[in-house]
């Protein structure tokens, strides 16, 4: 019999190919503006000396195939990730131990009130009020880096009601798997059940109601989503 005061949250978790067995997630960290095209669009600098890091909430996850569009907005956009999910962790992790740390990879989208980020960047408020909202992580199955390998390279793209708006590859990134860990380790101690989004390539765009998106990565799961 449990003592708390309130019902305990329930806990998250992702499917895994292969097994019916789940990932229990922990925290979600995300990099932002990862890939050069997509720094450049939004009207930043490239040659950053560092990466941008913010988090969503665990119960920001949604696995159910539908995004319902949320509130307080009206310019939602998509941006199409590899997410690393984590085994292990620690502080000070070097790169060349990082994927000593990784379990697996999915695909997922960073679904982003992007009218309310920006107001939020030009008063230079956090970014949490357009990035960490209900069912802003849509998420894939999990595949284990033991059947896929690092992931260092692969097509990474998203489709709109067929068309494709987004399309790059895992090896443009500017900050690959191995330094986000070890770079985040610095900062945070990281921890098994911890997930990181690794940022999204050029074409981001608005969604609408009735839309269906199709994320991609190469080796990955497609996630399918439909926008309610």
């Amino acid at each position: 019999m449990s003592n708390f005061i309130i019902p305990a949250a329930k806990p998250v978790a992702i499917k895994i190919t292969g097994t019916d067995k789940q990932f229990p997630v922990r925290r979600v960290y995300c990099i932002g503006q990862n890939y050069a095209d997509h720094v450049s669009e939004m009207g930043s600098d490239p040659s950053k000396e560092s990466p941008i890091f913010f988090q969503k909430n665990p119960d920001n996850i949604d696995t159910s195939g539908t995004f319902p569009y949320p509130s307080e907005t009206s310019n939602v956009h998509h941006e199409v990730e590899m997410i690393v999910a984590l085994q292990s962790g620690g502080s000070n992790i070097s790169e060349q131990d990082a994927y000593k740390h990784v379990y697996g990879f999915a695909t997922a989208l960073d679904m982003t009130r992007r009218d309310l980020q920006g107001a939020a960047k030009k008063n230079g408020k956090p970014w949490e009020i357009g990035k960490a909202f209900e069912h802003s992580a849509p998420m894939g199955i999990i595949s284990p880096l033991s059947q896929v390998g690092t992931m260092q390279t692969g097509v990474i793209a998203l489709s709109i009601n067929g068309v494709e708006k987004q399309r790059g590859d895992l090896k443009m990134m500017i900050w690959s798997v191995p330094k986000i860990i070890a770079y985040l380790s610095r900062f945070n101690k990281l921890e098994a059940g911890d997930i990181i989004m690794t940022g999204t390539p050029a074409g981001v765009g608005p969604v609408q109601k009735g839309d269906k998106l199709v994320a991609s990565i190469a080796g990955l799961t497609t996630l399918e989503v439909v926008v309610v």
